[in-house]
């Protein structure tokens, strides 16, 4: 592999292709250290991976981003003391900066400059991107089902019984007719609940069209801070280059609206809480559209960020499937009705979660 890459770079060094160009093509990060280990170059892979730019890490220690006991210096000291190239996989890298990612590393030495290193990180959250993409997928279809007999089987018959129970109330007085109320109410909730599930059978495709992401956004905050999200702060961070996303407006709304919702319910429970609203560019992975053979590249990357306490453990496994919550009132349909509509945007969502620290990432399509 790196002699291909050294025949690579030296055809391009003969042509009018520039080598960074080559390199920041890659969706893989790639830096390079010198004897210090001190950054000489990183390509735009590596700068979102560490959430800095080249120009502010050239030439500052990569000791600021990652631990001094990461195995990621025992690599490069090997590589730099044997001249030559070294992997290693399911490598865990965390820090304060770059949260906590499981990556293959390979590292090489470069010969042409003494004491150099070249390293590449192969997240391993990418094929976990699409495994987590199709689990969403038959999570929201395994509801379809259920949704499409409680329809027939459940609200007909609660019809007849709020009915019986209104006629009831009429002849009845005291105890007897908050009863009666009772039962009229909680066929109602019931009723509700089933026109929920009733979303999922929805096979209809989607209306898409170029959407400005960052208004979708903005409308979400207004709502969310005139609701309940009233006393919490938020911040955005924008790319103001991010191209139009192909979507449906309202299905957009209604799916980062939930997830706002969701950081905010979770902020409540500690008082003061800020939640991110940040979108980025990268490359990314390719899925097929639902119903429909094209595939499709997801670039663009929407992150609904919180400080609050974190998802609890037992249920981050199955958070989108149906009924899971930690809500002692919760239904459990929100976030699988979330993963559905990301689905039929033929996108992926995905979540990492720690204390102080929680965050969904949508990716979605882009618009031609």
């Amino acid at each position: 592999m790196a002699r291909v890459s050294t025949q690579l770079l030296r055809r391009v060094m003969g042509s009018s292709l520039d080598p960074a160009a080559v390199l920041n093509a890659l969706a893989e990060p790639v830096f390079c250290v010198d004897e210090q280990d001190c950054f000489l170059y990183l390509n735009l892979a590596a700068e979102q991976f560490f959430g800095s730019s080249m120009r502010s890490l050239d030439g500052r220690p990569l000791s600021e981003i990652l631990p001094a006991d990461s195995p990621v210096f025992g690599l490069i000291a090997q590589a730099r003391q044997g001249l030559q190239s070294l992997s290693e996989y399911e490598v865990v890298l965390e820090s304060p900066r770059i949260g906590a990612h499981t990556v293959s590393i390979d590292v090489s030495a470069v010969p042409e400059t003494p004491g150099a290193v070249a390293v590449t990180f192969k997240e391993r959250s990418i094929a976990r991107k699409i495994e987590h993409q199709f689990t969403h997928r038959n999570a929201a279809r395994s509801v379809t089902a259920m949704a499409a007999m409680l329809a027939h089987e459940v609200k007909n018959p609660l019809s007849g019984i709020r009915g019986a129970a209104q006629l009831l109330e009429s002849s009845v007085e005291g105890d007897d007719r908050e009863l009666t109320r009772l039962i009229t109410a909680e066929a109602d909730r019931i009723v509700a609940l089933v026109d929920r599930m009733e979303m999922f059978a929805d096979r209809r495709p989607i209306d898409r069209q170029p959407i400005n992401i960052h208004e979708v956004l903005g409308h979400v905050r207004r709502l969310a801070e005139n609701g309940v999200a009233r006393k919490i702060r938020f911040v955005e961070i924008y790319d103001p280059s991010l191209p139009p996303v192909l979507g449906n407006r309202d299905l957009l709304i209604q799916v980062f609206l939930n997830l706002v919702k969701n950081a905010a319910e979770a902020l409540h429970k500690q008082g003061e809480g800020e939640i991110q609203l940040s979108t980025r560019y990268q490359q990314g992975v390719r899925l097929a559209i639902p119903g429909g053979g094209s595939r499709v590249d997801l670039p663009l990357v929407v992150s609904v960020q919180d400080n609050g306490p974190g998802i609890p453990e037992d249920l981050r496994g199955h958070l989108f499937d149906p009924f899971v919550t930690g809500k002692p009132n919760g239904k459990g349909l929100g976030l699988a009705l979330v993963a559905k509509i990301v689905g039929d945007h033929g996108g992926v969502i995905e979540f990492d979660s720690e204390p102080n620290r929680t965050v969904f990432r949508t990716l979605l399509p882009k618009a031609d």
